[in-house]
């Protein structure tokens, strides 16, 4: 058998578990040593997890029978402190985020997150944050500095990842008729450039050699544009509820635009000074979970709407509407035909769109409100799109085929 072959079937084996060893065997002899060294940590840590081993020993659990697993640790810290550290070393970041979701889902390892030991060993990822979330009412004391930080390394990640270019698309779309003389690459402004060097065009090497360069005067008025973050809380919004937040932090911090962030239920928290101040703080004051009102929220909203023509109303849910759905419908019309700018993500994430309401969809594409997922990198083009004034249908048409 070739070396790429072996290569091939030492991967089906730690795909398929122990359990096909055996036939592997009988198939051919030399597959007895398939894995080696690394190979075989690399499998007891899957098998953990996706086969029958026990993670969390018996030791741990109270004695009674048919008691869950999640009723306390006990020894069998250090069992998972090197289970974490194996993932870790053997996986790609990636994976080790699907193995420890798959962990707390499968195996019913939430405790792992109230230990600080090893909370601390856990890959900072969106995944986690949305598990901390979940259960910030029920993390202990001695764990939520631990915890906190571990929030923080993701939305420091996240805001590294994406604050130049949601600046640079807002600066970009704003009070770009003055010209300056300071000089910016993303302030160039080609069209003016182009026209008033065409005189200087060389015909021998076919070159235009500008006199001038023209650049876009950057100065711009504070508050210039409101932009507002309506975020659906429900569970299954949840990476997207921790990207808009941060996003929505990102645009507290522009003094070009005026930012309201509302987190909605059957409730609704506005948000706006927490994002402006702390976003680890906003998102320990979101609650994942619970029934969906989104006609409350868009009410709510309503009030921060002063300009509708320099207003962007984002609508960041699945449109599963328990509250009422005509009102709801309407709210959103009149906004859009009063001139505010309106979009509606059914989901902001890395991970595509989520299962909506079609028919919600289908009514607000109707009025021209687009509803369609925007993974975080294509969110700038979207947005700088949108405060120039072009068509948002077209627009997130483009957008999404890219994504």
């Amino acid at each position: 058998m070739t070396a790429d072959n072996l290569e091939k079937m030492k991967r089906w084996r730690l795909i398929l578990g122990a359990a096909t060893e055996e036939k592997l065997k009988s198939f051919d002899s030399t597959l007895a040593q398939l894995l080696d060294e690394e190979a075989r940590i690399m499998d007891e840590a899957l098998a953990a997890i996706y086969d029958d081993t026990q993670l969390i020993d018996d030791s741990s659990r109270s004695g009674q029978k048919g008691q869950t697993r999640a009723a306390g640790l006990g020894s069998s810290s250090p069992k998972i402190a090197k289970w974490l550290g194996d993932i870790r070393t053997f996986f790609p970041p990636d994976v080790v985020s699907v193995i420890q979701a798959d962990a707390i889902e499968r195996k019913g390892l939430t405790q792992l997150l109230f230990e600080p030991e090893l909370l601390s060993q856990v890959k900072p990822d969106v995944q986690m944050v949305a598990t901390l979330m979940s259960l910030k009412g029920r993390i202990p004391e001695q764990t939520k500095e631990t915890a906190r930080q571990l929030v923080k390394a993701v939305v420091d990640e996240i805001m590294k990842r994406m604050s130049e270019d949601l600046r640079r698309a807002v600066t970009g779309a704003l009070n770009r008729r003055k010209h300056s003389p300071i000089p910016s690459v993303t302030g160039l402004d080609w069209n003016t450039t182009i026209r008033k060097n065409l005189k200087h065009y060389d015909t021998n090497r076919k070159l235009l050699i500008p006199e001038k360069v023209y650049f876009f005067d950057r100065a711009r008025k504070s508050k210039e544009w409101t932009v507002i973050l309506d975020i659906d809380q429900s569970g299954s919004m949840a990476n997207s509820v921790i990207y808009a937040s941060i996003v929505g932090s990102i645009f507290a911090s522009m003094p070009s635009l005026e930012t309201k962030v509302v987190a909605f239920d059957t409730e609704v928290v506005d948000l706006s000074e927490q994002c402006a101040n702390d976003p680890v703080d906003m998102l320990f004051g979101i609650q994942l979970g619970g029934g969906t009102d989104i006609n409350k929220s868009v009410a709510y909203c309503e009030q921060f709407i002063k300009e509708p023509q320099k207003t962007l109303f984002i609508l960041v849910s699945d449109l599963y509407e328990f509250g009422n759905r005509s009102e709801f419908l309407r709210r959103m019309d009149e906004l859009h035909q009063a001139g505010v700018k309106v979009l509606c993500l059914l989901a902001l994430s890395d991970e595509g769109v989520p299962s909506y309401d079609e028919a919600i969809a289908k009514r607000l594409a109707s009025y021209g409100i687009p509803s369609f997922g925007c993974s975080p990198d294509r969110l700038p083009e979207l947005i700088e799109g949108a405060l120039k004034g072009m068509d948002l249908v077209q627009l997130s048409a483009r957008v999404g085929e890219k994504k």
